[in-house]
């Protein structure tokens, strides 16, 4: 579970417990936060790790192997948000740090997944699970486009990756939350922003992480056996 110290990571990370799953929680820099979800599951560990650095997720990777044993399911969830702003306003710099999170660093932990669960490499299966956002749809116009645009690559790559390891025993999906009340909004500047948009969802309300959470452990779950390649909005229905 990469980004599993707050919001939507934090939740599931507690259903993927309930659930019986010895979770490895990943977390950047906020280890107090990490460490306060562990010590409340019966089986977890806390691995610090920045997803955009490939070593880094090589030593989050061989941790959990050491700790926790065989790679069953992945939650590709870590992603990171900078202040609103329109395009013109951005630089380089910024696009690099959101594209290396956010799309480059959920390809490199579904690689990793994949060295350890696929068939053809002598494992025996399992399930990936990627975190995108509505943003990947809407396009986030004056807010953050370069959001948007990382969200759909993680849409594209989970389709392609779902088709490219579906015979080798991995089912690879996403979930694409809409409004959810979480503290990733106040990394945008807008602690309030659920509050100020859940208008423009038809159920006028904003979602919690434990409805995200449930969404994802669905799809990790035998119940969802059948479920590749599938985007699956938790949006309230917009």
């Amino acid at each position: 579970m990469t980004g599993g110290g707050r919001g939507i990571g934090a939740a599931t990370a507690r259903l993927a417990a309930q659930r019986g799953y010895a979770v490895c929680v990943n977390y950047l820099q906020n280890r107090a936060a990490a460490d306060g979800i562990v010590r409340a599951l019966p089986k977890a560990i806390a691995v610090q790790a920045d997803i955009g650095v490939e070593a880094e997720v090589v030593r989050l990777f061989e941790t959990a192997d050491r700790e926790l044993g065989p790679l069953t399911a992945l939650v590709n969830n870590a992603a990171t948000l900078e202040s609103q702003m329109r395009l013109e306003n951005m630089d380089a710099a910024r696009m690099h740090r959101m594209f290396a999170t956010n799309a480059i660093g959920t390809m490199l932990c579904s690689r990793e997944a994949v060295r350890r669960m696929s068939r053809r490499h002598g494992g025996s299966g399992g399930a990936i699970v990627n975190v995108s956002s509505g943003a990947a749809r809407w396009g986030s116009p004056g807010e953050y486009v370069d959001y948007a645009a990382t969200k759909g690559a993680v849409d594209t790559f989970t389709v392609g990756l779902a088709a490219e390891v579906a015979e080798e025993g991995i089912r690879v999906n996403a979930v694409r939350p809409g409004f959810i009340y979480t503290e990733m909004h106040a990394k945008g500047g807008e602690p309030g922003r659920v509050d100020r948009v859940k208008s423009m969802v038809p159920m006028k309300r904003g979602g919690q992480p434990e409805e995200v959470a449930a969404a994802i452990l669905w799809l990790l779950s035998d119940e969802a056996s059948f479920v590749t390649g599938t985007i699956l909005d938790v949006s309230g229905g917009r």
